[in-house]
């Protein structure tokens, strides 16, 4: 099974989601969970992972499957050296489930990710792994379903902690 997680943060509250789903080429989700937890950490420049990884541990401690890999919305590595959110997810999951992190956004330093297009867009996504090399999670999040920028399972977790 494959998951694609995100939070979503609120005055009052924190909301994680988990989107479960079995094939990279899927466009629908097996099933999802969420968890609404207590208001994120204030923002550290830097240190994103210290606001986000405690809401993503709680979510998938509900996962009772087991899992190929984790998508995250982030970097896995912010420099050659520099760990980014999917590095430390990673690390808490005692390095035993991969997780590939996918950036929107070019960070100062992309350090080992890979820039890849995804259907008509001219702005790339920014893959990164952790526990697995990052030009093949670069080709799994090529070859995941939609035609947009940003595939379909990564849409429907964002919606998702949005909504709930």
């Amino acid at each position: 099974m494959l998951a694609c997680l995100d939070v979503d943060y609120r005055p009052e509250l924190t909301v994680a989601a988990c989107v479960l789903f079995r094939g990279w080429a899927d466009g629908a989700e097996a099933s999802h969970l969420v968890e609404r937890g207590p208001p994120a950490e204030p923002y550290e420049p830097g240190q994103f992972y210290r606001r986000e990884l405690p809401h993503l541990l709680r979510v998938l401690a509900r996962v009772e499957v087991p899992l190929e890999a984790v998508i995250v919305d982030g970097y896995a590595w912010l420099g050659e050296d520099r760990p980014g959110l999917g590095a430390r997810l990673y690390d808490a999951l005692n390095r035993e489930v991969p997780v590939i992190g996918v950036a929107k956004t070019a960070y100062v330093t992309t350090g080992p990710s890979v820039p890849v297009l995804r259907g008509k867009s001219l702005r790339p996504l920014f893959v990164s792994g952790a526990g697995i090399d990052s030009a093949v999670a670069a080709e799994h999040i090529r070859r995941m379903h939609g035609a947009s920028r940003t595939p379909t399972m990564l849409n429907r977790v964002d919606r998702l902690c949005r909504e709930s």
